[in-house]
């Protein structure tokens, strides 16, 4: 029995808690550190059997949280690490070069390429409609996003073979700047899922908007922003139908971009004011080191007998 000034002993984790704790860690690791996040981690666990059954589940979700985009080994581009493209969890297409790449999760780099199949490809109908997208989505991405990777995937409909039948695209965005030199690192990710409607003749857009930075110089602030948006046009040919989605995509986030940079104008003059503690109106800080100056003090001082 331990003395009664004795605190009691922590229990020991076990390995479960100890892998729960470091997924959490590496999953939440703001854009471009979980690299910097996962080597404090390995050596805060001190157990390497641990730590991989940790990273083995949290980089996987973490990659596709982030849009991480992985440079193909014929450099043919990159590939976006994605549900919407993801064939498996550790193979992923990339709809514009119609090939499949193998990705190391936790290494973050692709280790292999192979053509896509019949099967993982939309038909030709269906491409049509894709690659008039992709291209104007490029075009777009180029002029905005200078290390931008973007995709177009068919996610529902990529069978059909002509006019009179529903399919449905999903556009990805994803871009990134990390510079840990100087203590800030960001990501843009933008997804719109676009469907187009037969039966009504109209294209649907629904697109979900998230930035994210982070500042750790002398400090850590983090900036984590999402913005919902819907839009709609009619249903064109390929090309038309290509134009005028980009021209909404571009307006909404055109629109989300200036709306943060408005906020931020005001930061300094309103939220961080706001923050801190108003001065007196004669604006100057309270003395506590030397009160006796105020006559409350020296009234109080007299009444107690204070000082005599």
């Amino acid at each position: 029995m331990a003395d009664g000034g004795d605190e009691p002993e922590e229990a020991e984790l076990h390995e479960e808690q100890k892998k729960e704790i470091a997924k959490w860690f590496l999953s939440h690791a703001p854009a471009g550190e979980i690299q910097y996040v996962a080597k404090d981690v390995k050596s805060l666990l001190g157990d390497d059997r641990v730590y991989e059954m940790a990273a083995s589940e949290a980089f996987p979700v973490y990659n596709k949280t982030h849009l991480v985009a992985l440079e193909m080994p014929d450099r043919s581009g990159n590939v976006i690490i994605t549900k919407f493209g993801e064939i498996d969890e550790d193979n992923y297409l990339d709809p514009r070069t119609a090939q499949v790449a193998t990705v190391d999760h936790v290494q973050q780099v692709c280790s292999n390429l192979r053509p896509a199949t019949d099967e993982e490809l939309p038909s030709c109908y269906i491409e049509g409609f894709r690659s008039a997208l992709d291209a104007e989505l490029c075009k777009y991405v180029d002029d905005t996003y200078p290390k931008g990777t973007c995709a177009v995937y068919c996610t529902r409909g990529k069978d059909v073979e002509g006019p009179g039948a529903s399919f449905e695209f999903t556009v990805v965005i994803s871009a990134a700047r990390h510079s840990p030199q100087n203590f800030c690192n960001g990501s843009w990710r933008s997804i719109w899922k676009v469907e187009f409607k037969d039966d009504l003749q109209v294209v649907e857009l629904k697109g979900s908007l998230q930035v994210g930075a982070h500042y750790f110089e002398e400090g850590n602030v983090q900036l984590d922003s999402k913005n919902e948006c819907n839009d709609s046009t009619i249903f064109q040919s390929p090309e038309d139908s290509a134009i005028s989605i980009m021209n909404m995509i571009r307006q909404h986030e055109m629109e989300y971009l200036s709306s943060l940079e408005a906020s931020y104008l005001n930061l300094s003059d309103a939220t961080f004011k706001d923050l801190r503690r108003k001065l007196p109106v004669t604006r100057t800080l309270f003395p506590w080191q030397n009160t006796l100056q105020f006559s409350l003090t020296k009234d109080i001082s007299k009444e107690l007998g204070i000082g005599k």
